[in-house]
């Protein structure tokens, strides 16, 4: 059988040094790419310009806004034909065989319509990737205990995607900004009949969060908070999301009032005052 061909799509904000890296990553394994696609949510740092120049072949579109990341990534699929689609942070780069180790796995799982690879960080050590419950999961009973496979969801950060799978469930879910989105598309697939894989003999690193490197702390825990909600309130049943957000906002006063004491007791510093603003969002978006 004739190995699948991948059609490549980064989603880029403000990462074009570390996209070109990425590019040239790929490139070394060109031979079982049919396309790569980089979607720009209006970068401010020549991404696009630098990736022309340096990747002719590489199709780019350029987005006059920032749409978010699924919507982006919606937005490619139109220019991809090959077999699977294979979704990439512009912050990573491909270890040696990790294409031929995803088509591999994916030809001789054929039950399998969505997989996640390994993903290392800057020093070498290897990130959990595949989730066995979805967020909040232990409130919800046996809601999803009749869903094929052993694994609830994968990290978006580097996901192989039979293409007729990802038109089957029309992509990603377009109400999600950024964070979140990967755990609904996990379930989805799922829902549709569909079991999550892993290739651990695939293998990319990953420089986490480049695009939100300048993202105050609280904000960035706000956008993740709100991304779960959004998951919450979308598939859960209202009682069950009601009990998780009453469980959580308590849990985020209490930790408020410790903090508190602990300013009082020793002397306060930006790690202290970090860990306030966080719990103080928290509570917020709980209540």
């Amino acid at each position: 059988m004739k190995d699948p061909m991948f059609s490549v799509i980064i989603v880029n904000y403000n990462t074009g040094d570390l996209l070109l890296a990425c590019l040239e990553s790929l490139c070394e394994q060109q031979s079982l790419i049919r396309e790569i696609v980089v979607v720009d949510n209006n970068s401010h740092d020549n991404s696009v310009d630098r990736v022309k120049k340096a990747f002719p072949s590489v199709h780019v579109i350029a987005l006059p806004e920032n749409i978010g990341f699924g919507r982006a990534n919606n937005r490619a699929l139109s220019s991809c034909s090959g077999d699977l689609i294979f979704l990439l942070n512009p912050d990573t780069r491909l270890k040696p065989g990790c294409l031929a180790a995803m088509a591999a796995y994916m030809m001789d799982n054929q039950d399998v319509g969505m997989a996640g690879t390994a993903v290392y960080d800057g020093s070498g050590i290897r990130q959990v990737t595949a989730d066995p419950g979805y967020p909040g999961n232990h409130y919800t009973g046996r809601l999803f205990s009749d869903l094929p496979g052993d694994i609830a969801w994968l990290l978006g950060a580097s996901l192989i995607i039979r293409r007729q799978v990802m038109e089957e469930v029309q992509g990603f879910d377009p109400d999600y900004f950024l964070y979140g989105e990967d755990i609904d598309l996990s379930l989805r697939i799922r829902q549709a009949g569909w079991k999550l894989g892993y290739v651990p003999d695939a293998g990319i690193v990953h420089l986490e969060g480049q695009s939100e490197r300048t993202t105050p702390p609280d904000q960035l825990f706000e956008k993740k908070i709100q991304g779960e909600l959004l998951f919450y309130t979308k598939h859960y049943p209202a009682e069950v999301v009601r009990r998780i957000k009453r469980v959580r906002r308590i849990q985020a006063i209490w930790r408020l009032a410790t903090l508190w004491i602990e300013g009082i007791l020793k002397r306060e510093d930006e790690v202290l005052r970090k860990k306030r603003a966080k719990y103080a969002v928290a509570a917020r978006l709980y209540r």
